[in-house]
């Protein structure tokens, strides 16, 4: 069953601290390690900077929005990200679930 992952982060002093060259440098290992997890399936749906202007909007600067095949596939992204050292420069919020329909969900919302 399809699974997502909705990340929303912020630069925090380590990153902004860094000059370009650090930076790319980093970014260079983060495209590497990608290699593995495009084989398990995972894919970039969307990223980006967030909107500041959206009713009751995030106070983080960006978003990624990933898809996978499975939650394994997920749980791999989750731990690869972490193993960059990614949070030593973002303040990071993750979210993940199982692919849904509007029925469902209003069952959850219910249930709740």
């Amino acid at each position: 069953m399809t699974h997502y992952l909705a990340e929303l982060y912020s630069p925090k002093p380590a990153w902004l601290a860094l000059n370009e060259a650090d930076r790319l440098q980093f970014f260079e290992a983060i495209g590497a390690g990608m290699q593995a997890l495009t084989a398990l399936g995972v894919e970039a749906i969307t990223l980006g900077q967030t909107d500041a202007t959206t009713l009751h909007g995030t106070q983080h600067t960006f978003l990624a929005l990933w898809r996978a095949p499975d939650a394994q596939a997920i749980e791999a992204l989750i731990s690869g990200i972490a193993a960059s050292g990614w949070h030593d420069y973002f303040d990071t919020i993750n979210a993940t679930a199982a692919e849904g329909d509007f029925p469902t969900h209003l069952s959850q919302l219910i249930a709740a």
